[in-house]
């Protein structure tokens, strides 16, 4: 469904990413681990438009999206939920659900599709007309992933959903995670918290200073001695 090849990422003279290549087949869900810092958010604001590679190709869906403006990437059905959340703190929970759907016209499927996010989410359902800016964090988040969903994506690009959550919420979020991949929707996941992060996923890529440094199935990787050392606590 998506393969990125060779990919040189710069910021300014700082090349963020070297040399990158990573594939994502539909209806897998794929983790990318690594430190902080390590380029992994690069490689995702860079699959939906929001930086340019130097080289290097990018096809989604058999056709080349590298250098393509973000929202002619959504149009493809790329949707990204980006680090932080990036809820819009002054619009109601429903006009942020409403504004993911902003490039569709079918009236009925959009209707649909919220209707879909508040049995996701049913804590949304009962904030709908709550400005999005006075939610907890845990809601944010639910936000953020359910107006990415309105966008009716093919592939869902999430950057560090667990990020400053509370460890039942993450539960949820991880779980969602997974419900939202058994209906149909293929996820490339950057987390923080790499065990969660491999426990839900088919494969994975680790990053390391702007390279892949190791791939490999998610069982693969979460019995890699290396691995368990770096990311994993040791456990």
């Amino acid at each position: 469904m998506l393969e990125v090849k060779n990919i040189d990422v710069f910021y300014g003279n700082i090349q963020a990413l070297k040399d990158v290549s990573v594939t994502v087949n539909e209806g897998e869900i794929v983790s990318l681990i690594g430190a902080n810092g390590a380029g992994k958010s690069t490689l995702l604001k860079t699959l939906s438009g929001l930086l340019k590679p130097k080289s290097g190709s990018i096809e989604f869906l058999g056709s080349s999206i590298a250098g393509k403006a973000a929202q002619g990437i959504v149009k493809t059905g790329i949707s990204h939920v980006p680090e932080g959340r990036r809820v819009f703190a002054n619009l109601t929970v429903e006009e942020n659900l409403e504004l993911g759907a902003f490039l569709r016209k079918d009236k009925k499927g959009i209707a649909e599709d919220m209707q879909k996010v508040f049995e996701t989410f049913p804590r949304l359902l009962e904030r709908r007309k709550q400005l999005s800016g006075t939610l907890s964090g845990g809601e944010q988040q639910m936000l953020a992933m359910g107006r990415a969903i309105m966008a009716k994506p093919k592939l869902l690009l999430l950057d560090e959903p667990s990020m400053g959550l509370a460890p039942l919420m993450v539960k949820t979020i991880f779980q969602v995670i997974k419900d939202i991949n058994a209906e149909g929707t293929t996820i490339l996941l950057v987390e923080q918290n790499a065990h969660m992060a491999l426990s839900i996923a088919n494969r994975g890529y680790v990053i390391e200073t702007g390279r892949v440094v190791l791939s490999g199935s998610a069982e693969e990787l979460h019995s890699s001695e290396e691995i368990r050392k770096a990311y994993l606590g040791g456990h």
